[in-house]
């Protein structure tokens, strides 16, 4: 089966302690401090790259000198991107597959390969390098929704695979670490204002200094409403959020905190019906005629009041610190903590089926009447079963990881200590259908039966649930060069993981599912990296790592949990990468192969759980290129190969929803004018290649070309404009089927065709 967009027929196919403070006050030593270069050194030619993320001891190398794959952008790369929600940033990064038209938040992100029905289940989202959120996903939030993009963030590293087995969390896929802005001597500031084609009114500042001697801080932060990219007639998407960050700098190192208050949430796009004339990539679900709505539960039908307008987002804060000091006689010390705490809650009219006529489902055979505007819809009405899902979720999580490493002539050993505590409470009534009027905002009908029946049109699905969990784990590395190009890494990582888990299925008081879970596991790593060039090197890596179950894995797997299974998900990753870095170029390429024991998807809540085995190989090249007379490109790309290995029913398929090439091409070039003037002409080019909707691979996805275009042009040292055109052809492709039926007609597509524009003073 082969599902399409309307647009060229109708149809087009479907495809990131309190003993730290102690520290900090007490090991002001004597000793000389090599500051770290934890930023880019950013020219007009050239960015020589450093980064932190993955580095076992918590120091920074230059990015030619890691034995792993890691991306980095800088704000000004971040600035030329556009990105209008956080992982849709993720898509400059080779190796991963983010689908980010669900808006501000709720994306799907996938890593090399890795087998996944949504969310982002191989993602950790660090800031100031300590993890947001441990568990990389939860049913309805995956931790990109934890992290709003603004002034305050400086760079972004990206790691794929690599030593992320050991470290941090253990995750094993993709770690992106975000860091801060932080003071100087010189007080500085930006103060910027932003609109678009679809009426974003956005206000955003910082400002940075000195406090005292060698005390610095930052602050900043945005206010924003709009109607939404998909106009839904009412601002429905509204955030604020506020960000300061202190710095205490020594003769040996730093100490840093920081807290972060964030509220912003935004209408969640979701799949829409793709053989309806007229739907396409405007179309948006929710309306003023529907954003309320009555939704009963429980045994006893209880009722509440929705404002499905609110979306999904983020209402909570994040905040920490990091202590990071060189010590006398090759000692070091480098500790972050990180405490996260607020509610991730998600309401959406989610689409059920495919769309039928009025008159096959009217009381009366014929016609039905719109429950908010009393208008008679005639028999030939499409409609549609959408489902009114209410999602309440509370989260809290405090991590602390310290590292101690000693420093020899030619050899680094690093020892520390990982620990977490995490919990989510959660409330769900999710189901809830009842048949719509297939429209932008389109209500709800009076005149069918089931519409206003508890029971709903289809399913439902009623829990309340309580998580409590904790991690802690001892790891110790070490690096050594052998010779002055040649070095060898190794790392291991003993891991023990606790749940308590209890579930109300039905909202009757009755506890249906209780876990008590106390398992342990063994994460390793081993890396060379070869320097035969002055400008040349290659590096190997193997890993084998797990991914711990958590909240929901025990929910949806729970019948095999009781049988005795660790639900341990058992990943193995080999990876073999070159890097050429001349005066004018740089190329990073890495070969990959993985294989994922044990995972999981569910289609739909309570359904039956697929366990298979996915392996993945590929290639990832990340191209830069530079010029004196102001061009510079950038090109990366992915081409992969999946194949699910064990399987109950799709041994021999290709993993669902992962595209088997893709290319990002973004050219620059800088003009200066006479006047002191100058601009950034840009634009990316994104194609990918065609996917599947299912692990049945009896849905395609069509592949699909978007052109980004823009222009900064810089009219002062002070003020700069910006315009920025996103998807120019209004691209009407798809990037996802239904995940819930994968044989409806329905899909998400990507965001329409904008225009967006900003003006910042500096100073």
């Amino acid at each position: 089966m082969r599902l399409s967009t309307k647009g060229k027929n109708m149809m087009k196919n479907f495809k990131l302690s309190s003993l730290t403070v102690a520290i900090a006050l007490i090991c002001q030593a004597n000793s000389s401090f090599a500051a770290d270069k934890i930023q880019q050194e950013v020219s007009k030619d050239r960015v020589e790259k450093i980064v932190v993320t993955g580095t076992f001891s918590g120091k920074s190398v230059a990015k030619e000198d890691a034995s792993y794959a890691i991306s980095s952008f800088s704000e000004d790369d971040i600035k030329k991107l556009a990105p209008k929600s956080t992982a849709e940033l993720f898509q400059a990064v080779p190796g991963i597959w983010a689908e980010s038209s669900g808006g501000v938040s709720g994306a799907n992100v996938f890593v090399r390969g890795f087998p996944g029905g949504g969310d982002a289940p191989f993602l950790t989202v660090q800031l100031q390098g300590a993890p947001i959120f441990p568990p990389p996903t939860l049913s309805f939030l995956e931790n990109s929704t934890l992290f709003r993009l603004d002034e305050t963030v400086s760079f972004m590293e990206a790691l794929r695979g690599g030593p992320n087995p050991v470290v941090s969390n253990g995750q094993p896929g993709l770690t992106t670490n975000f860091l801060l802005k932080e003071g100087s001597e010189e007080t500085e500031g930006l103060v910027k204002y932003s609109t678009s084609d679809y009426n974003l009114q956005r206000v955003d500042g910082v400002v940075s200094g000195q406090l005292a001697e060698d005390l610095y801080f930052m602050a900043g932060g945005y206010i924003k409403s709009s109607p939404g990219v998909r106009d839904a007639g009412f601002n429905a998407e509204e955030g604020k959020q506020f960000t300061v960050n202190i710095t205490k700098k020594f003769d040996n190192g730093k100490f840093n905190v920081f807290t972060r208050q964030t509220d912003d949430h935004g209408v969640w796009y979701l799949p829409a019906p793709i053989n309806v004339s007229t739907v396409d990539n405007q179309y948006n679900q929710i309306g003023t005629n529907n954003r309320q709505a009555t939704v009963k539960f429980g045994p006893n039908g209880e009722a509440i009041n929705v404002d499905f307008g609110q979306g999904r987002g983020w209402n909570g804060s994040v905040s920490g610190g990091s202590l990071d000091l060189t010590l006398d006689n090759g000692w070091g010390i480098v500790d972050r903590f990180i405490y996260t705490k607020g509610d991730a809650d998600t309401y959406g009219l989610v689409p059920d089926g495919d769309p039928v006529m009025l008159s096959t489902v009217a009381d009366s055979g014929s016609t039905a009447s719109g429950a908010v505007t009393g208008t008679e819809y005639a028999g030939s009405t499409v409609v549609q079963q959408i489902g009114r899902w209410v999602v309440k979720k509370q989260i809290e999580a405090f991590t602390n990881d310290l590292a101690i490493t000693k420093t020899f002539d030619n050899s680094t050993i690093t020892a520390g200590y990982y620990h977490s505590t995490f919990s989510a409470n959660d409330w769900w009534s999710i189901g809830n259908q009842a048949y719509h009027v297939v429209e932008s905002g389109g209500e709800m009908l009076t005149g069918i039966d089931c519409n206003d029946n508890q029971d709903s049109c289809g399913w439902n699905y009623d829990i309340n649930s309580v998580g409590d969990g904790s991690t802690q784990a001892f790891y110790v590395a070490a690096s050594h060069e052998i010779t002055d190009s040649l070095s060898m890494d190794a790392g291991i990582r003993n891991e023990n993981h606790q749940i308590e888990y209890t579930v109300d299925e039905g909202l009757d008081g009755v506890i249906s599912k209780a876990v008590s879970y106390d398992e342990s596991a063994i994460a390793w790593t081993l890396g060379a990296n070869w320097m035969f060039a002055d400008s040349q090197g290659i590096f190997a890596r193997i890993s084998d790592g797990s991914k711990m179950p958590f909240f929901d894995d025990f929910r949806d797997n729970f019948d095999a949990y009781q049988s005795g299974e660790d639900l341990i998900k058992d990943v193995t990753q080999y990876e073999l990468g070159y890097k050429l870095v001349a005066d004018d170029y740089e190329l990073y390429a890495t070969t990959f192969f993985n294989e994922v024991k044990g995972d999981t998807f569910v289609a739909v809540p309570g359904a039956p759980a697929e366990v298979l085995t996915n392996q993945a190989y590929g290639l990832e090249v990340d191209f830069n290129y530079f010029t004196d007379s102001g061009f510079t490109l950038n090109l990366n790309s992915t081409i992969q190969q999946t194949e699910i290995t064990e399987s109950p029913t799709n041994k021999g398929n290709e993993a669902q929803r992962q595209p088997g090439w893709q290319v990002r091409m973004t050219p620059s070039y800088d003009i200066d004018f006479s006047n002191g003037m100058y601009a950034t002409l840009y634009g990316t080019v994104s194609a990918v290649g065609d996917r599947f909707a299912n692990n049945e691979n009896t849905v395609t996805l069509d592949g699909y070309t978007k052109v980004d275009l823009g222009v900064i042009v810089n009219l002062t040292e002070e003020v700069q404009m910006q315009l920025a055109v996103s998807n120019l052809t209004d691209e009407n492709a798809l990037t996802e089927g239904d995940p819930r039926d994968s044989l409806s007609s329905n899909g998400r597509y990507i965001l329409p065709r904008t225009i967006d524009f900003n003006v910042s003073y500096q100073f």
